[in-house]
């Protein structure tokens, strides 16, 4: 099978898990925002961002060196070990390191959920070389059941804790699955590596050297990922951080179906394609242009029906977190893109690039939430977070042309207009009498008009480029059910 033949079929192994996930996961956050207080998801969320911020430190960029290849990565067995080595003394440091902090500095509910966190972070960390082996083979067909089995084990249990009327131990218990199931499935299951201590000073020098120029990088963009959740929860509160939290995390549903898969197999994928710029500009585009059409179609869908989900799905008690969620949307339709981009550096072997970028989207950030953010509380940390991101893609995709070759017109024009189009017409169609007053019938035709009138624009406008598209996925089909696809489509020649 050839690369573009693994890349299609890791992403619709990715998209189908991830898909299945989605759903599992979303309906596992409705029912935990129906039984869980407020403060309790601003607690978790406190403790997971400062955890998740300082473990960025532990992986050194030593994955991505991992998957670079150069010839100190060809002997794949002896790289990993060397990975995993070099990720099992970083985790003892930085265990030691967080564990003196929550025991002299955090208290009450907020400790038990630092340690609970400390302990799967670093089972994580323990398991991440098979996953990085597979990621460097853009064969995801593993992490794609582990993520399916995952969504529904963590979601069995933490329920079933939540209707007990466990709290705090309700989310902890999804990272406590999560990291047995890991093991199971990277070390008990079928094996494809065994863990093994290794040390060679030439592999060594590379992984770090390599790291290094990584590290920055990867805390800059945990930080931008994360400092917005730190901030509001120190200066506004846990009961501001729980509705921050669920407004981020039902803006993200959507960009997991795509997004998560696609991004998952683009840095295998660009790694192999880094010495043809053709292919390599082709395989770039392709993945962004989904990337831009999927998160345009979710996030006017989502602004136009959020007040009718908040009401119907979740209750009256997290209507304030409606303007939130229509920001975060815009985040949530960039940051895919940002870390393809991320993937493409990397798989260059230019990490260091994101640096100034991410150095100047940090500035932006601090400024916003220090004066918007204070201004306007959890909205003037959304608009911060949203004009970061927007900078952030914007000087990411004029330095990408390094390296590759596209369009900018061609990957946004024509799903902004669909998108402005298909959110001014749905607004207009509820005028309609009749239609106000129910929030299903409501919902209903804002959501129908947006689909006709955001599906149609693109139909008649990229028809032929949407097809041509098509092609590489069809070939991981049987030949016959190939043809006739091809045949009811009309795919262009090629």
């Amino acid at each position: 099978m050839n690369l573009a033949q693994r890349t299609i079929t890791s992403v619709s192994w990715n998209t189908m898990a991830n898909l299945s996930r989605v759903v599992v996961l979303f309906a596992r956050s409705v029912l935990l925002a129906r039984l869980l207080p407020v403060e309790t998801f601003g607690i978790y969320t406190s403790a997971a961002v400062t955890v998740g911020l300082t473990s960025s430190l532990v992986g050194f960029g030593l994955g991505d060196a991992f998957l670079h290849r150069a010839s100190e990565t060809e002997d794949e067995n002896a790289a990993a070990s060397i990975y995993f080595t070099l990720v099992m003394i970083f985790t003892a440091i930085w265990s030691v390191g967080v564990v003196v902090f929550t025991l002299w500095f955090v208290e009450g509910e907020l400790q038990l959920a630092f340690l609970v966190l400390l302990i799967t972070t670093a089972g994580g960390f323990f398991t991440s070389a098979p996953r990085m082996i597979l990621v460097r083979r853009v064969a995801h067909r593993r992490l794609s059941l582990f993520q399916f089995v995952d969504g529904i084990l963590t979601t069995a249990v933490s329920i079933s804790l939540a209707a007990m009327g466990y709290t705090i131990w309700a989310l902890l218990a999804t990272n406590l699955s999560t990291l047995t199931l890991s093991i199971v499935m990277f070390y008990v299951w079928r094996p494809i590596w065994r863990p093994r201590l290794m040390w060679d000073g030439a592999r060594v020098r590379y992984f770090l050297h390599f790291g290094s120029r990584q590290i920055l990088g990867n805390v800059l963009s945990s930080a931008l990922d994360k400092v917005d959740d730190l901030w509001t929860g120190y200066f506004l509160g846990q009961t501001a951080l729980g509705l921050y939290s669920r407004a981020y995390t039902f803006a993200t549903y959507p960009r997991q179906i795509l997004g998560v898969p696609i991004n998952s197999v683009a840095t295998g994928t660009y790694a192999e394609l880094k010495t043809d710029r053709t292919r390599l500009s082709k395989a770039f585009f392709r993945s962004n242009a989904l990337l831009v059409r999927s998160g345009f179609l979710f996030a006017g869908l989502l602004t136009l029906l959020a007040p009718e989900m908040i009401r119907i799905l979740l209750g009256d008690k997290w209507l304030p977190m409606l303007d939130i969620f229509r920001l975060m949307l815009i985040f949530v339709l960039l940051d895919p893109i940002k870390l393809t981009i991320a993937s493409l550096f990397s798989a260059t072997g230019n990490p260091q690039i994101m640096v100034w970028t991410q150095l100047i989207q940090l500035a932006i950030l601090a400024i916003g939430l220090f004066t918007l953010g204070q201004w306007y509380g959890t909205l003037g940390v959304a608009v911060s977070v949203d004009v970061m991101i927007v900078v952030g893609v914007a000087l990411l995709l004029w330095q990408s042309r390094k390296f590759v070759d596209y369009s900018i017109r061609h990957l946004f024009l024509m799903p902004t207009v669909s998108t402005l189009l298909g959110v001014l017409l749905a607004r207009l169609a509820i005028e309609i009498p009749g239609v106000l007053g129910n929030d299903w019938r409501t919902g209903v035709v804002k959501g129908v008009t947006f689909l006709l009138v955001y599906g149609v624009g693109l139909w008649i406008t990229e028809r032929q480029a949407t097809l041509a598209m098509l092609r590489p996925a069809l070939a991981v089909l049987p030949t016959p059910i190939a043809k006739r696809l091809s045949r009811i489509l009309r795919l262009p020649p090629g």
